[in-house]
């Protein structure tokens, strides 16, 4: 009997303990002391969890401002789902100090079942202003790729410093880059071939970002190009123009920049009002008063077009407007700009809000936008930065271009195409919408209208 109860109470103990171990499971995986130069997006990947499940497991990171400093103490969350142990058998990508995650080739199942091999071949350096543009630019990859993996879509990302004075050969010679469902890149044109020629041998996607117009695009399937040539560009804001404003009133003002370049534009925007047999008017900055007000009608629409994107040549003419508009104020005035009006919003947005402005563009930082704000503000945590201060801002560039065509590959498999609406994704910054060039490769054909409205808020309008 002694020894039934002596059993009884060691099983009891046994049970307690156990309960007690489980029930003083931390809440935390541990805590981790914050290195020199550690990031939070470092750190969420060296644990294998999303910037968001740090961030929540520490929420004094979600104060404005909030920055890593070395020392502090950080709590790391256990993952939503225990990642596998690493193949002890397979190598270590180390690609020029960049390291890919390692993964075993897994041709035979199919891209939308499992992670998506990415491969980034860019110049990733500081020595020079491409290294330093296209290293903000893979950051934006990189919170891509973190974004997909909170909602459910895995990657494996390879990078190469691809600078421009080696040899692409070298990188493509990696066993890594063969196994790449996607490559990004090149930056340089004498690039492309052989990284085209590579895509066909092993039937890789190539999205080349930056402004190449090579040969290979209209004969290479597997080539996604999101430059557009200015003469491209010119036919696709034409196109959309016509459909606009087909029911105004167009009024072309000679600005007498003798640098400007965009006479090709405007040439043939009134080649294609008198193929459809739409009148319109030419006046100067120095015609008269009387002059200037005869070029505009009083029962249409007018929209102003300049031959010119400087921004003397539009100070003056916003002079010469808010003359007539003081003299005429019964007109109804619609400004038709450029890209480059863009870089002077500072200092012409109350005139582009007057005169109903219209810029078209390939992409649009509102930095106002409290989606751009919250973008700017990850970026800053991850990478204890901020990014430059050019247009576009290259970090969402990035993002926006590996989020739009991640997602695609994930969903769609090799049968991706970017077309409209394929996708579901509203970018941040840069939008996308690919066509097939005939029997060749897919071409970015996304065109934006920035529409600076009277009353004070400003519309995009996606083409």
């Amino acid at each position: 009997m002694k020894r039934k109860i002596r059993y009884f109470l060691l099983l009891a103990m046994f049970a307690f303990c156990s309960e007690t171990t489980l029930a003083q499971q931390p809440q935390f995986r541990e805590r981790h002391e914050v290195k020199r130069k550690e990031t939070i997006f470092g750190i969420s990947r060296k644990y294998g969890i999303t910037i968001q499940e740090l961030i929540t497991a520490n929420p004094e990171m979600n104060t404005p401002g909030y920055e890593l400093k070395k020392g502090d103490y950080i709590n790391i969350p256990w993952p939503k789902s225990q990642p596998q142990a690493p193949d002890p058998d397979q190598p270590t990508a180390k690609n020029q100090g960049l390291i890919g995650i390692p993964t075993k080739p897994n041709n035979e199942i199919d891209v939308r079942n499992r992670e998506i091999r990415v491969g980034v071949m860019l110049p990733l350096h500081k020595i020079n202003g491409d290294g330093k543009r296209m290293l903000e630019y893979y950051r934006g990859i990189l919170m891509a790729c973190d974004s997909l993996r909170h909602n459910g879509i895995s990657t494996d990302i390879r990078a190469w410093n691809v600078a421009e004075d080696t040899d692409i050969h070298t990188f493509l010679n990696d066993q890594k880059a063969a196994e790449c469902d996607v490559i990004i890149g090149p930056l340089y044109s004498k690039m492309v071939k052989p990284l085209s020629d590579f895509a066909t041998q092993h039937d890789i996607r190539v999205f080349i970002p930056f402004s190449i117009n090579s040969h290979e695009i209209l004969v290479n399937r597997n080539l996604f190009q999101v430059y557009q040539p200015q003469t491209e560009q010119n036919e696709l804001i034409i196109q959309h123009f016509m459909e606009r404003f087909k029911d105004t009133h167009p009024v072309f003002i000679d600005c007498n920049d003798t640098t400007s370049q965009k006479g090709i534009f405007t040439f043939g925007l009134r080649r294609k009002l008198d193929t459809e047999s739409i009148p319109y008017k030419i006046t100067n900055l120095t015609s008269s008063e009387a002059a200037f007000y005869g070029s505009f009608s009083a029962i249409k629409q007018n929209v102003v077009i300049l031959n010119t994107g400087r921004s003397k040549e539009l100070n003056a003419a916003m002079a010469k407007l808010n003359g007539l508009r003081l003299s005429h104020p019964e007109l109804r005035i619609s400004v038709f700009g450029y890209t480059e009006w863009l870089l002077y919003t500072r200092y012409q947005l109350e005139n582009f809000y007057k005169f109903d402005t219209y810029i078209p563009s390939h992409f649009y930082t509102n930095l106002q936008s409290p989606k751009t704000e919250r973008f700017m503000q990850k970026y800053r945590w991850n990478f204890h930065t901020d990014m430059m201060e050019m247009l576009p801002r290259l970090g969402i560039t990035g993002f926006d271009h590996a989020y739009f065509l991640l997602k695609g590959i994930h969903m769609y498999g090799k049968n991706f195409a970017g077309a409209s609406g394929m996708v579901g994704y509203t970018p941040i910054q840069t939008p996308l919408h690919f066509e097939r060039i005939g029997n060749g490769g897919l071409k970015n054909h996304s065109i934006v209208f920035i529409h600076y409205l009277p009353e004070r808020y400003t519309d995009t309008i996606y083409f």
